[in-house]
């Protein structure tokens, strides 16, 4: 027999499933949110006052603070911008309209299409709006100070407690959007994750053709659609393990050692980077041609040696040996990876953030292996081929 109820199933939103913990954060953040901006404002105006401690409309604006702070409805300008330009209008249709009605009609229609161009959009506004045409003579009397207080007032001491609990309970507000990542080669290229799939400017296309207000931040959305596109590239390799493909058998060098013995191990090797080991087989750093680059001058005769002021130095000290040791030009701290992290995890760090090669460690932080460029793209490669073979013969069978 078939579930009556069943077409009214869809009628309930899908959210994103939300735990226990995030639960009591936000039913603590209500709490405290609403109790202290009562508190204040009782402190402030006293218990007999003719003003309201609080508005009924931060309770909604509560919901929005301390349940989706990285919403663009929940942020610091749509707060404030909403709530006192909502109230501003309310009170000028409470002033020049007299019925009551129509005023509220237009009040509420009037703050969203304010709103909107105003980028303050704040649903609560509209029942502050709705709130300076039905409050009664103390309202009216107020005139537009009701837009300073207690409206003003109420959304600033809320937005104080929200920017203090958001961010001791581990939740980023206000949620500013990303600086544009730099290319690490100084070029005006895009990065190499942004030259594939999907960029922001598809992402701002799609969003305009929608035409809708959409309740996600565009940097959020860009960040939630990259993050599933890397738990595509997890679900699809995330068989092969750093452990699969590292090199084991992995030249480095002591941080106490010369720049000189560093040099010859990597001609010799033919390898362009060495892990920088402890005694205790703990990796410490690690130096790379460019440090050897950066760390040294060219003469005007393409030779290479120490620049100026290091010479200046050893001048003044004879008896110092000229020699530099790999600790004072190494690259530290050094990014690493344990062997159990999938390989898909490797492809941002290595496409954007420039490294070219990742020591491996085991839990106690020793030198268990190393991976590079060349060991991530012949593992894509054959995952990739391994994919495509295998759909290749089940579309054959």
């Amino acid at each position: 027999m078939p579930n009556p109820l069943r077409p009214f199933k869809r009628l309930v939103p899908t959210l994103p499933p939300v735990g226990n913990i995030e639960r009591l954060r936000i039913f603590c953040g209500a709490l405290v949110g609403i109790f202290v901006t009562g508190l204040l404002m009782k402190m402030a105006i006293g218990e007999t006052a003719a003003s309201p401690l609080l508005i009924a409309p931060m309770g909604a604006s509560a919901v929005l603070l301390f349940a989706v702070p990285s919403s663009p409805l929940a942020q610091p300008w749509s707060i404030i911008g909403g709530n006192m330009t909502a109230a501003f209008i309310g009170i000028t249709c409470a002033l020049w309209i007299d019925d009551i009605l129509i005023a509220a009609a237009l009040a509420v229609a009037l703050s969203i299409g304010a709103m909107l161009p105003l980028r303050c959009l704040h649903p609560p506004a509209g029942a502050v709006a709705l709130t300076a045409v039905l409050g009664g003579p103390a309202v009216k009397a107020a005139g537009y100070g009701f837009a300073l207080w207690p409206v003003g007032i109420n959304s600033l001491l809320m937005l104080a407690t929200a920017l203090a609990f958001n961010n001791l309970t581990g939740r980023r507000y206000p949620h500013l959007a990303p600086l544009p990542a730099a290319n690490p080669h100084g070029t005006t290229d895009p990065l190499p994750m942004q030259r594939v799939g999907f960029t922001a400017a598809d992402l701002e296309a799609a969003l305009a053709r929608r035409g809708e207000v959409v309740d996600v931040g565009t940097d959020h959305l860009d960040t939630l659609l990259h993050e599933a596109e890397m738990q595509a590239y997890h679900r699809r390799f995330g068989e092969i393990r750093c452990a699969d493909i590292m090199s084991r058998d992995v030249a480095n060098v002591a941080p106490e050692a010369s720049l000189h013995e560093a040099w010859t191990m990597l001609c010799q090797h033919h390898i362009k980077a060495l892990p920088v080991v402890a005694e205790d087989r703990n990796v410490v750093g690690i130096i790379t041609q460019t440090d050897f680059m950066e760390n040294a001058a060219w003469g005007p005769h393409g030779e290479l040696h120490f620049g100026l002021g290091r010479r200046l130095r050893h001048a003044m000290r004879p008896r110092q040996s000229l020699k530099r040791t790999v600790a004072e030009a190494m690259s530290t701290p050094v990014r690493t990876a344990d062997p159990e992290t999938p390989i898909a995890r490797l492809v941002p760090m290595m496409a954007d953030a420039g490294l070219h090669h990742l020591p491996i460690v085991d839990e106690q932080g020793k030198l268990a292996g190393i991976v590079t460029q060349s060991d991530l793209i012949a593992a894509l490669y054959h995952g990739n081929l391994s994919e495509r073979l295998s759909q290749a013969e089940t579309a054959a069978a």
